[in-house]
């Protein structure tokens, strides 16, 4: 099994468990859960979990993991997990038996509690709201980082004097150059209007329409008065140098505007949008609903948004932002210190979105933005404590936090990435958001002092935070100076003080020494593997005497080998061959993902237990049964491959969950001749669900085995 399978598997462990999952979504760098019930949440468990960075509980009953880069990866892996599968598909059955899920698909009392829970007064309405922000934006934040580093690009050649990029004469290929990146912002709102649809369980091309068609040649071209002579009218505002335009469609008044790069435009018209489409979808039959639900929708929206929603949208962008440019030109020194200090405390509750989206109006409405520059001093803070983290991994041997800072400093310094650092180290650490914060004021402080005489650092693109954008910032050297100022502070503070507090750091010492004894014991010697015996001697002994009439798991160490871990045996629930699980036809026992373990080809119809302990499952379908030994040895036993299709028939069972089972009791009585007929294998699956948890699982194959016999050997 692999290292991301692994952490899948304990990652719904310690949320509780795949029936405790109601839905699971990820962004750029998070695992958001709805559960049924957060108290079910192992935190510790979760944040101990190697990919995992941290674990934010969020109002009603929503969880968020936070995972890095990495995320894809690990919500692939985990959506493969089998009782995932389940669980996607809605199927009222525990069709692995492994006791992990719980499918039923949810009463109505139970979606009626959820709806509830998620209005627990504001802070539930604010998430949601905020939710709504981050999961419009999150999509495309890949190709805005894209688009970025375009623009770093161009700036370097523009300081260069290789191009100037400002010139409307440029050749033809740097005008292409251009275009590259201007596409992305030009049709932003398109792509958040796209997101933000899915997000309210709109049809998302739906939104796209809408918004697509406010940004054509031909509503562009109602601008033109000379096109309209006596339908538009366009006025020049001689301060400012801009014009506004207006027009008659069939009698009423139009205000023309240019939505490109615009954000709040899309998300105000969605949250309408998904009011009237799921309106319309509740009284129009589901047999037309494809033609006449988009056709109803586009003919009221468009309408609404070109009068009414747009011109509201537009006004409202740029009322903020000219708050904030006032803030901005009235008290520079407050606005450039505050911007880093209030960061901090905005990324982690994900309260930041507001913020980017008004940087997109600046750019939109004034040509450039003079937010992200006060901003980088908080990005560089925060990279600065990680590479002070860094510095003491390496200086303590601490192999662990050596990964995870040197992963998120490259993350932050390349790609302007926060969320690594905040999640894997700083929020976990108390010292170290004291020491961050130092490095905040002191970069705020520096940009608020050197730019004085230019009124502010500005970007006429937005720009990721990192080493690779800072050419886009105006003037370069101050903003250059400033980050630095921030990054070098928070580093030296943390290096001069730890982030550890005295106990924490002498736990890791102690860990560290411990570990370093082990690894001196064991020179000379290769490790035990997993799934690999340290004494394969010692094993088949042990296993010669568990053959013996008793059944129950005990331990049975050699008197000569005392320092060998305690020996289980798991026994034969049937009689018949025992083949490996890389034989047993199943692709994913044959994975590994449930345990290790083997097949038995049947003979009989009686199915045993095969250890002593507590039935954890019972499938509905009578075909898997989860047992937990009393010494912590967790053992599936799955009654022929895809039996869950069967619907019980065939099985008899004789037990029921949270029974004390002895091994050789009876669980179920099995007609294989019905499962033969019905066409599926009735090969017996045997797996230690637990086996990552255990020194060593070795199961014996390719043998001939009477009810009882040994089949698998566990060391503790």
């Amino acid at each position: 099994m692999s290292d991301t399978q692994e952490s899948a598997e304990r990652i719904i462990s310690g949320v509780g468990g795949v029936g405790n999952v109601r839905s699971m979504t990820h962004c750029a760098t998070r695992l958001r859960f709805e559960l049924k019930d957060n108290g079910k949440v192992d935190q510790a468990a979760l944040e101990a979990t190697p990919e995992v960075l941290g674990a934010v509980p969020q109002s009603g009953n929503r969880y968020q993991v936070v995972i890095g880069g990495g995320v894809e990866g690990v919500y692939n892996a985990i959506i493969s997990l089998p009782s995932m599968s389940n669980v996607a598909h809605g199927e009222d059955d525990d069709s692995d038996g492994t006791g992990a899920a719980d499918t039923t698909a949810s009463s109505n009392a139970e979606v009626k509690a959820a709806a509830r829970s998620k209005a627990r007064g504001k802070i539930a309405w604010l998430d949601s709201f905020f939710e709504y922000l981050s999961d419009s934006f999150r999509p495309i934040l890949g190709v805005l980082l894209g688009a970025s580093l375009i623009i770093a690009f161009a700036s370097v050649m523009d300081a260069l004097g290789i191009v100037d990029f400002r010139s409307s004469t440029k050749a033809a290929g740097w005008v292409f150059i251009d275009a590259m990146w201007r596409g992305v912002f030009y049709f932003l709102p398109i792509m958040i209007a796209y997101n933000a649809a899915k997000k309210l369980k709109v049809d998302p091309w739906l939104g796209a329409t809408v918004m697509a068609a406010l940004m054509t040649p031909n509503f562009l071209s109602l601008s033109d008065a000379k096109a309209f002579p006596n339908e538009t009218l366009c006025v020049v505002n001689q301060t400012l140098g801009s014009s506004s335009c207006t027009t008659k469609i069939f009698g009423l008044t139009m205000q023309l505007n240019d939505y490109g790069g615009n954000v709040f435009v899309p998300l105000m018209m969605v949250a309408i949008l998904a009011l009237i489409y799921h309106g319309f979808k509740k009284v129009i039959p589901s047999s037309v609903q494809m033609v006449f639900l988009p056709f109803l929708s586009m003919i009221i929206v468009i309408p609404l948004t070109a009068f009414l929603i747009g011109p509201l949208g537009i006004w409202l962008g740029n009322g903020i932002g000219a708050g904030l440019a006032w803030l901005n030109t009235t008290a520079p020194f407050i606005f450039a210190i505050l911007i880093p200090m209030i960061y901090p405390f905005l990324v982690p509750l994900g309260l930041h979105w507001p913020l980017n989206a008004l940087m997109l109006v600046n750019i939109q409405t004034l040509g450039y933005d003079f937010i992200q520059g006060p901003m980088g001093a908080w990005n560089f803070a925060c990279f600065g404590a990680t590479a002070g983290v860094l510095v003491l991994a390496w200086r303590n041997k601490d192999k662990l936090m050596r990964q995870t800072a040197t992963g998120a400093l490259v993350a932050g310094l390349f790609g302007g990435v926060s969320e690594p650092s905040l999640y894997g180290i700083h929020l976990r650490f108390k010292r170290i958001y004291p020491r961050m914060l130092v490095g905040c004021f002191a970069g705020g402080l520096t940009l608020a002092i050197l730019s004085l005489p230019y009124g502010g650092v500005t970007t006429r693109a937005f720009a990721f935070t990192s080493l690779l954008t800072i050419p886009v910032f105006s003037p370069m050297w101050v903003y250059a100076i400033s980050v630095a100022v921030a990054f070098v502070v928070a580093m030296v503070l943390i290096i001069v003080s730890d982030y550890r507090t005295p106990e924490q750091k002498a736990e890791a010492e102690a860990a560290l020494a411990a570990a370093q004894a082990k690894e001196d014991a064991q020179a000379g010697g290769s490790p035990t593997q997993h799934g690999e015996s340290a004494d394969a001697h010692t094993s088949q002994a042990v296993l010669a005497d568990a053959s013996e009439p008793a059944m129950a798991v005990d331990a049975t160490p050699d008197s000569a080998a005392t320092t060998a871990p305690p020996v289980s045996v798991v026994h034969a629930p049937i009689a018949g061959h025992v083949i490996a699980l890389d034989e047993s036809g199943d692709p994913v026992f044959a994975t590994k993902a449930l345990g290790e373990g083997v097949g038995i080809i049947p003979e009989g119809d009686s199915v045993v237990a095969p250890v002593t302990g507590t039935l954890l499952s019972v499938a509905k379908t009578g075909h898997a049964f989860g047992i937990k030994t009393d010494d912590g040895i967790e053992v599936l036993v799955h009654i022929g491959i895809d039996t869950v299709k069967m619907k019980g028939e065939g099985f008899s069972v004789d037990v029921t969950k949270g029974n004390h089972v002895n091994a050789g009791d009876l669980l179920a009585t099995v007609d294989f001749d019905a499962i033969r007929a019905a066409g599926y294998s009735t090969t017996t699956l045997v797996t230690v669900t637990n086996t990552l948890r255990l020194h060593a699982v070795e199961p014996i194959t390719d043998v001939t085995v009477k009810v009882g016999d040994p089949i698998i050997a566990v060391e503790h």
